[in-house]
């Protein structure tokens, strides 16, 4: 057998450096031409006539103009794309409650034991929900439009069935359309903070503070509360608990602290130019700390980090400040400054992208708050008690940097079954009184937008289908629940549940069938961007503002605004990982 079949045979983590490397981007540039599918039908209208100035220089609030031949791919109310061709997207409904929902999440599930993710701090599980807030929201269902699950005798359910909404399908624009359901994206599909910006105009006209550019923080380095509804003002209001308040109001401060260096650069610029100039530097950092960050931490095989840190600076770093009009090869020098590309579809995140960071189970239940002074335990608490209106008061109550640290020292769970976080599967939100059971519901949607099950997926992201539940899952007792589960077959067994069970290669914290998603779309959100690819540069961002992001990271933007947490963080390379204990 030849040294390249045996390379075929085997997976990229089972290989030496070079030639996993070389597996990654042979993966990475198939998917590209077999795994991008445009949902819009009609296709969006070509730009006419020329395009404002303004237009071409910023964000807009809505994620128009990004492209400018196309203004509206990307934008808000366009559809989510596909990973999968659109024949294989069509829902099943047949089986849509087959086996049920609610059953998978009680019996596979439910956390017994809480399973820790040791390698990660708990702001780790409160950043992907932070920028999954930027990327995606559904629109939500009416009450009296649901999906009805039954429920077995011993469920001790508030009521039956367990009813839940149906996502909204936006109705086909093409008489006759044979194509399957698609569902509106709310939120831009760019990479642009609108978690922290919103994507309406009415949402950010609240939010801004209206002089200098900035938007509207307390003194303290609170968000302002809105008591009205229940919620702090920021761009993405929905599902807040102390972890994901404590990041919005932490980038807010530092949008304003970009305000506050570009003021001195620049004090001729005005409330408007200012503001759009830091949401840019300020959008750029936070995919800059996802892209090199967050996912080393939570992936950190040696050649993933180095992949990862590639998508951003390139192998040959600094390649592309050089030899800017020449460094076209992204592999080399980067996809920040390296020539817009959409590939085979226009640009648009995807259902697959979705489910796969369906990633409630990093969030633990229970939370102890220590001081960051001597560590010494000041209040202990459940995760109801840290989210909505609850958790606000949590935040008023502690000390900002206390609070901070406490989530750095703790681990989030692992993206295991049986770690499902129980409070989540009983959701009951203090603002609003919807009540459900997220894992169901997280089974479910995947199955109501047609999201294949498990070895579909696989079969169609190139990679063997399983033929057995102990192949599947290198846990026995688990395997055997997983076929109990499903009856005996294991085609019907669901993308969540595989993702979750399936063995994991050492230096990674979530699944290679996930990361084979992951491969594809996180290129691709930096390399469809004109922002984050070709106008990435001191043109459209002045040197200061490229400065800024290239000299910052998630550790000195803590350290900027939360100084007191900086013992905890004496030799932490990865703001991540496991802080320093003190005391």
């Amino acid at each position: 057998m030849s040294r390249d079949t045996i390379s075929r045979d085997k997976q990229w983590y089972e290989l030496p450096r070079p030639a996993a490397m070389a597996k990654l981007v042979e993966a990475r540039d198939e998917l590209r031409k077999k795994n991008l599918h445009d949902t819009e039908e009609p296709k969006l209208e070509e730009q006419k006539g020329p395009v404002a100035e303004d237009l071409k220089a910023a964000r807009t609030v809505d994620g128009s103009f990004n492209d400018l031949k196309c203004p509206m791919m990307g934008s808000t109310g366009t559809r989510f794309g596909r990973n999968v061709p659109l024949t294989e997207a069509v829902p099943d409904t047949a089986n849509l409650l087959n086996p049920n929902p609610r059953d998978i999440s009680r019996a596979l599930f439910t956390r017994d034991k809480f399973q820790p993710a040791t390698i990660l701090n708990v702001l780790a599980a409160a950043w992907i929900q932070f920028q999954v807030h930027d990327w995606f929201v559904h629109e939500k269902g009416k009450a009296d439009d649901t999906h009805n699950l039954p429920l077995a005798d011993d469920d001790s359910w508030f009521e039956r069935p367990m009813r839940v909404p149906k996502t909204p399908v936006d109705p086909p624009k093409v008489a006759n359309s044979n194509r399957p359901p698609a569902y509106i994206n709310k939120n831009s599909h760019w990479w642009d903070g609108s978690n922290i910006y919103g994507s309406t105009q009415a949402e950010q006209d609240v939010l801004r503070a209206g002089a200098g550019g900035k938007v509207k923080v307390q003194e303290s380095g609170r968000l302002i509360f809105d008591e009205t509804v229940g919620t702090e003002i920021t761009g993405s209001r929905d599902n807040l608990w102390v972890g994901l308040s404590l990041l919005h109001s932490l980038f807010a401060r530092e949008h304003n602290a970009i305000c506050d260096m570009f003021m001195q650069e620049h004090p001729d610029w005005d409330d408007q130019r200012l503001f759009q100039q830091a949401r840019l530097v300020c959008s750029a950092l936070m995919a800059k700390i996802h892209t090199i960050e967050w996912t080393p931490a939570i992936l950190p095989h040696p050649l993933l980090v180095l992949a990862l840190n590639a998508n951003w600076g390139g192998v040959l770093p600094g390649l592309q400040k050089v030899f800017r009009n020449l460094a076209d090869n992204d592999l080399l020098s980067g996809i920040p400054g390296s020539p817009t590309d959409h590939h085979t579809a226009p640009y648009s995140l995807t259902e697959e992208f979705g489910s796969v960071y369906r990633m409630h189970s990093l969030i633990p239940d229970d939370f102890e708050i220590r001081s960051i002074k001597d560590g010494k335990l000041l209040g202990s608490f459940e995760l109801p008690e840290m989210s909505g209106r609850a958790g606000r008061k949590v935040i008023e109550k502690f000390d900002c940097a206390d609070l901070f640290y406490s989530l750095g020292v703790a681990h989030p769970g692992a993206l295991r079954l049986h770690n499902f976080p129980k409070h989540l599967q009983n959701l009951h939100k203090d603002t609003t009184g919807e009540r459900f059971d997220l894992a169901a519901v997280d089974i479910l949607r995947d199955r109501e937008r047609g999201v294949p099950r498990y070895n579909q997926f696989r079969r169609l992201f190139h990679k063997p289908s399983v033929k057995t539940f102990e192949e599947l899952c290198d846990n026995k007792e688990w395997a055997e629940e997983i076929k109990r589960a499903y009856g005996g077959d294991i085609e019907k067994v669901d993308l969540l549940v595989g993702l979750m069970a399936e063995p994991l290669p050492e230096g990674m914290g979530f699944s290679d069938t996930a990361f084979r998603v992951f491969i594809l779309m996180a290129s691709r959100r930096l390399k469809s961007d004109r922002f984050l690819s070709a106008e990435y540069g001191p043109a459209r961002y002045t040197q200061e503002g490229i400065d800024w992001i290239e000299n910052n990271s998630m550790l000195d933007i803590l350290k900027r605004h939360e100084p007191g947490v900086k013992p905890a963080l004496d030799g932490v390379t990865n703001a991540f990982h496991p802080w320093r204990k003190v005391g």
